[in-house]
């Protein structure tokens, strides 16, 4: 399938009649200039994905002055577009300067048909890739404005949410690395997108990874990326998420859950700061400010040999402990009246309120589940109730003994299937604590499966 648009620039007509049978049979474009002349206009005008740009114009003249000028005139104007030169003469110095000034390659004429096919094939790829990168940036900056439109958080009043937040100011303005910590539902990703927030990098991407949904299978892949035909389904070039974070903020949530032999893989990419593509042999260095997310007690992970020391340290500079909904009950009235306010917009049920009832259930409440339990009790209860005040009967919590196993015959009794596999679930959390790989072989569950059920319950 032909694919890509390309520039060609030669004042040799010979040449470019040739390339023009050449390069047809393989680009879905070909543009052909007698002359550099009109390059600039036509690069605005056709977008070409790729230039293959001669290198001498004026007769009797051969020293390449010419091609580097307008390779620099082309850089000007798109600095992403790769320039594969094109001369007569095999000028190896010429050619080191030439990859200075920005050229992707510099072929020598007269030309192999195959060498010349994979040059322009790689700086196509090349382009490709980019092109993704900054599809990705856009994308995320328009995330990020989103995120960063004032009142879109409520962090609380609590003394404890005020001392974490003065943390979070003082860890944002360096580039030292992050780990978070705490229970599930408690914040960890709001808290990073903060940090990001707030940080030198902020105009930049901020880059969420999911470890406890990235298979191992697809780990270098969804990290660092491939290269076309490095495995079945590698159709084209793809930048792994470290790449699409590159001046940006890289944040891995759930590191916690990444098994032992990948985690010398990613020790590596960290400490190197380099990447290299699956099927390549070529190293991308990468600058990123990372953030990490766990609800494990990765210390003891250490010391039962299920997390590497090395690359606790080296994850860890700063520690930020995310305190569970329980220890702040003061918190619950602000937060509840902020979900509320949010749901009752999005699913237009104006002039919504909670009964007095409701905040002080809410609060003799143990949230197991944390804010996420809080949140998703909220929409719930203005997605049911059909008065204009939620009622403490409305917000459906259980009781809190019916956790942790105990009542256990009661437990199962007149509960939906749904309700059942939340029941067993927590009574293997309770057993087997955040070792999610012993969780999962009790449940007879694959990791990401548990994972995602675990985030769907609020667990």
């Amino acid at each position: 399938m032909k694919q890509g648009r390309i520039l060609v620039v030669d004042d040799n007509k010979n040449v470019l009649s040739a390339l023009k049978v050449l390069l047809n049979a393989h680009f879905e474009e070909v543009t052909l200039l007698s002359s550099p002349n009109a390059l600039l206009s036509t690069l605005r005008e056709r977008m070409p994905d790729v230039v293959l740009l001669d290198m001498n114009y004026s007769a009797g003249i051969n020293t390449g002055n010419e091609g580097l000028y307008w390779l620099s005139e082309v850089k000007k104007v798109n600095p992403d577009l790769p320039v594969v030169l094109f001369t007569a003469y095999a000028d190896i110095d010429l050619a080191v300067t030439a990859l200075k000034e920005g050229a992707t390659d510099f072929v020598v004429k007269p030309w192999d048909n195959a060498k010349l096919l994979a040059t322009l094939q790689s700086a196509l790829e090349l382009r490709l890739s980019r092109k993704e990168v900054t599809k990705l940036k856009e994308k995320q900056d328009v995330l990020n404005s989103q995120l960063n439109r004032e009142g879109d958080t409520y962090w609380g009043d609590s003394q404890a949410m005020r001392d974490l937040l003065r943390l979070v100011e003082k860890v944002a303005k360096t580039d030292a690395n992050v780990l978070i910590t705490g229970e599930n539902g408690t914040g960890k990703e709001v808290i990073a997108r903060r940090i990001h927030q707030l940080s030198p990098r902020s105009n930049e991407s901020l880059v969420t990874v999911d470890m406890g949904a990235v298979t191992e299978t697809l780990f270098e892949s969804e990290l660092f990326g491939h290269v076309k035909g490095s495995f079945t389904d590698a159709h084209s070039d793809r930048a792994g998420k470290i790449e699409a974070a590159d001046k940006g903020t890289l944040f891995l949530d759930e590191i916690g859950n990444l098994s032992y032999p990948l985690q010398a893989k990613l020790l590596n990419a960290l400490q190197s700061r380099q990447i290299i593509r699956v099927g390549s042999n070529k190293p991308i260095a990468v600058d990123i400010r990372l953030i990490c997310a766990t609800n494990h007690d990765l210390f003891h992970d250490v010391q039962d040999g299920l997390f590497r020391e090395d690359l606790l340290y080296r994850i860890n500079t700063i520690q930020i402990e995310v305190p569970p909904l329980r220890n702040r009950k003061e918190d619950i009235p602000g937060l509840a009246s902020f979900f509320l306010d949010r749901f009752t917009a999005k699913y237009n049920k104006t002039g919504v309120k909670l009964s007095k009832e409701a905040i002080v259930r809410m609060q003799e409440y143990n949230w197991p589940g944390n804010v996420r339990e809080l949140e998703h009790t909220i929409e719930k209860a203005l997605i049911l109730s059909d008065d204009r005040i939620i009622d403490s009967s409305d917000l459906f919590l259980r009781s809190q003994e019916t956790r942790g196993g105990r009542k256990k015959s009661s437990a199962l009794e007149n509960v939906t299937l749904e309700e059942m596999e939340r029941v067993l679930i927590e009574r293997a959390m309770n057993s087997y604590g955040n070792n999610i790989s012993a969780i999962a072989k009790e449940l007879g569950v694959s990791r990401p499966t548990l994972y995602s059920k675990i985030k769907k319950y609020g667990l």
